[in-house]
């Protein structure tokens, strides 16, 4: 489904029938989901991965299910979206569904982030070139049935950009201290240009910008999963004319039991990038931190094995290591200021988040929660704090 900008587009269309509404169509009253950042983004950001085959399986995707599960997320101040033409039908579900509430929700509603320039599992099937990056926004724009995007990302800039440093897991907080030269974050070559991939990563922005200017795009950014080099190519952009910084930045799988070095990171992509809106993803650490993590995760079976154990200990929690996860997201991004985006299945994702986020919001979070979070973390070992290779060599 995630298909080339010259092919075919799928199309997808709700069942013919009135949209069922039902008590469980209803939000749970009490405190809406409140806005934070430059972009002044919910708390609570609604990752539209979820409204596609990666995650869900046809029957879940071509009923009433994803226009049930947006409504209510609108309906609980949930009002941000987050795609990308890499997630397979997940633009054109979104659109169609935003189509369908356009009555009760307005474009003017809602915002609404994309990406470009990923189209496909391996680096061959990246393209930044202008042209492309220009036709995929284009192809965006009539897929969500929009004249304006509020964000458009270069999505999973590793697979594009020039290699600093070497392709290996470890703890990426290292890049930040006795191993930045080797990533090239050392202060005074920031406007280094270590290669072609840099080179095509600035003529991608630069293309971003003139959109930026004749209102296609509202703001810029950058995604992916290695922060060092997020924070390299986040530097590039700025000392690098016309000597601007990126108007927002994406981190996946860096806010988590598993992992929080994106905390470590955020002070730099701020002050020393002047990223004016960061936000976060993926809590469940793309379905790790679940009873039934995806076959095509990129953990290795060690972290996957401590991630079963993990799930095995908070059997008896309410609502399992998800719910323990996704709390101590919405408690970190909290913290930092940040949006956490999140994916949504279904009725039931959004009452439990939204449940968990009120809790958070209003400190409600007791010590049990907190202890389990550290016991949890602990369980992890010597992968806590760890992050994989990206891409992998299977995907060069």
């Amino acid at each position: 489904m995630c298909v080339r900008l010259d092919a075919p587009q799928p199309v997808y269309t709700l069942p013919d029938l009135a949209i069922p509404d039902d008590a469980e169509d209803k939000p749970v009253v009490g405190v809406p989901v409140s806005a934070c950042g430059a972009l002044q983004l919910p708390e609570v950001l609604f990752g539209a991965a979820a409204l596609s085959q990666i995650y869900n399986d046809d029957a879940h995707i071509s009923g009433f299910t994803p226009v049930r599960t947006v409504r209510l997320a609108l309906r609980y101040g949930v009002n941000a979206f987050d795609t990308s033409p890499y997630y397979q039908e997940s633009e054109i579900v979104l659109g169609t569904v935003l189509k369908a509430l356009a009555v009760d929700f307005p474009r003017s509603s809602y915002k609404l982030m994309t990406k470009c320039g990923r189209y496909g599992s391996r680096v061959a099937d990246c393209d930044y070139s202008p042209a492309t990056i220009r036709a995929s926004v284009q192809r965006s724009l009539s897929r969500l049935h929009t004249d304006y995007l509020d964000a458009v990302y270069l999505h999973d800039v590793e697979f594009v950009a020039t290699q600093v440093g070497p392709r290996v897991a470890g703890d990426p907080t290292l890049a930040l201290t006795e191993r930045k030269a080797e990533y090239g974050l050392v202060e005074g070559e920031e406007a280094k240009v270590w290669g072609a991939g840099d080179q095509q990563i600035l003529d991608a922005l630069a293309e971003l910008r003139k959109m930026k200017d004749e209102g296609i795009v509202k703001s810029i950014g950058i995604t992916g999963y290695p922060l060092p080099m997020l924070l390299r190519l986040a530097l590039l952009a700025l000392h690098t004319p016309p000597y601007q910084p990126l108007d927002v930045l994406l981190s996946y799988s860096h806010l988590t039991l598993q992992t929080n070095a994106f905390e470590a990171f955020a002070p730099h992509f701020r002050e020393r990038a002047r990223i004016p809106q960061l936000l976060t993803a993926s809590p469940l650490n793309m379905g790790l931190l679940t009873p039934t993590p995806p076959a095509w995760h990129p953990a290795p079976p060690e972290l996957k094995a401590a991630a079963k154990t993990a799930v095995e200990q908070c059997t008896d929690w309410e609502g399992g290591l998800p719910n323990l996860a996704v709390g101590y997201g919405y408690r970190k991004a909290k913290k930092l200021g940040v949006p956490m985006v999140v994916g949504l299945s279904n009725h039931r994702e959004v009452h439990e988040n939204v449940q968990v986020w009120r809790e958070i919001t209003e400190g409600k979070a007791d010590q049990n929660r907190v202890a389990q979070e550290e016991n949890i973390s602990r369980m992890f070992g010597e992968h806590h704090g760890w992050s994989w290779a990206s891409p992998p060599s299977y995907l060069l």
